[in-house]
């Protein structure tokens, strides 16, 4: 069972350091494009199968966003007015930041009753107070804006959209759903956590969601607490492709229980939109729900994923990886890895860093900064 190569389309080979800036960039171009054709090329997609209209979310922290189970079409009316700003900010265009900015505040004004209905009682003080930064919080960007600052205005929409966030958190009402009982022996994260990474090049900060992959979330969070991450060196650093991690020293190509003296074998976990629980145990492709679209996407740069050997879904344990995706090369949306691997968490913080680490660098410490409380210990 090899683990240290989890991808089952070889869209790239170890990258040779000493390529020429030239030769490097060939090789970037024509990665991009075998990853393209690969998705576009699968023998049983009809032809609409390769790529999703419109634009993709290719934001880590935006993607968390979209994926609470919430139900608040007014709060996420304000979110996309936001999001949307991304796009007319990249060539500068105010006006349209500035309308998007009154139809936020519209929003935050006429739809207040119904956006603080979505909110648990027990919280509705705690949104009320979200809800009145964020209207202090437009006079900011507005200003920004006025003075065509792109930067501070940058700064400001995240602040905006981090509150959006934590107002969309406190909508959660209770876990979505039952993890199945077969699964009890595992450890379960019921929420979401963020951890740090201290690596050789610097840090790295994910956020891992057990709100669509409570078993998968639930296995790195607790191997993460119990410092097993520590002092691990990258297994495999790809350009444009992985950066993996999590083999141990020894034979073991995973986490050894010390409590069964076992294996910890994880089950394929992937919560497709539309359904209310994940699918366990089949790529979508086995099932026939190729089309489908996973919750959590293979859309943004270090997008995380548990590794697992090529031919046992239910086969991954510790090992993980980062998906070094570059919007900028290869389109975002379906592609060959969705539905294959389980994601159950993105980068929000540390993508520069991502980008400069290699098999020749290692994980110097991993801990959980936030979330431990939402990790449910196994049924001994």
């Amino acid at each position: 069972m090899n683990l240290r190569k989890p991808i089952c389309i070889k869209a790239a080979s170890t990258p040779n350091r000493s390529l020429s800036p030239i030769k490097s960039f060939i090789k970037t171009i024509c990665l991009s494009l075998l990853v393209v054709v690969t998705c576009l090329s699968v023998s049983v997609l009809p032809a609409q199968a390769g790529l999703p209209p419109g634009n993709a979310v290719t934001d880590g922290a935006a993607l968390l966003r979209y994926s609470l189970p919430i139900d608040s079409p007014e709060i996420r009316k304000v979110q996309g007015e936001l999001e949307g700003i991304s796009q007319w900010l990249r060539s500068k265009r105010w006006g349209p930041i500035k309308k998007d900015l009154t139809r936020v505040e519209r929003l935050l004004d006429r739809k207040h009753d119904a956006i603080l209905a979505a909110v648990p009682a027990e919280r509705q003080a705690a949104a009320e107070e979200i809800i009145d930064s964020l209207r202090s919080g437009l006079e900011p960007i507005r200003s920004a804006i006025a003075a065509e600052d792109k930067e501070a205005v940058w700064i400001e929409r995240k602040n905006l959209l981090d509150q959006v966030g934590a107002l969309e958190e406190l909508m959660v009402d209770g876990y979505p759903f039952e993890v199945p009982e077969e699964y009890s022996n595992l450890p379960q994260l019921k929420g979401r956590a963020t951890v740090e990474f201290e690596t050789t090049k610097g840090s790295v900060t994910v956020v891992a969601d057990g709100y669509s992959a409570p078993v998968t979330a639930g296995n790195f969070i607790d191997l993460v607490s119990k410092k097993f991450y520590d002092d691990m060196p990258f297994i495999r650093a790809e350009d444009f492709y992985v950066l993996q991690t999590g083999d141990p020293e020894g034979p073991e190509e995973g986490y050894i229980d010390p409590k069964t003296n076992e294996y910890r074998a994880i089950p394929m976990e992937i919560l497709v939109k539309g359904d209310d629980e994940p699918i366990y145990g089949y790529t979508l492709e086995e099932i026939g729900q190729y089309m489908d679209e996973p919750i959590l996407p293979f859309n943004s740069y270090g997008s995380l994923a548990l590794a697992r050997p090529g031919d046992d879904n239910n086969g991954g344990s510790s090992q993980f990886f980062f998906f070094l995706f570059e919007a900028e090369l290869t389109p975002a949306g379906r592609n060959m890895l969705d539905g294959r691997y389980a994601v159950f968490g993105y980068t929000i913080e540390g993508k520069e860093v991502l980008r400069q680490l290699t098999q020749e660098d290692k994980i110097i410490s991993a801990k959980v900064v936030d979330g431990l409380d939402h990790l449910v210990a196994p049924k001994v």
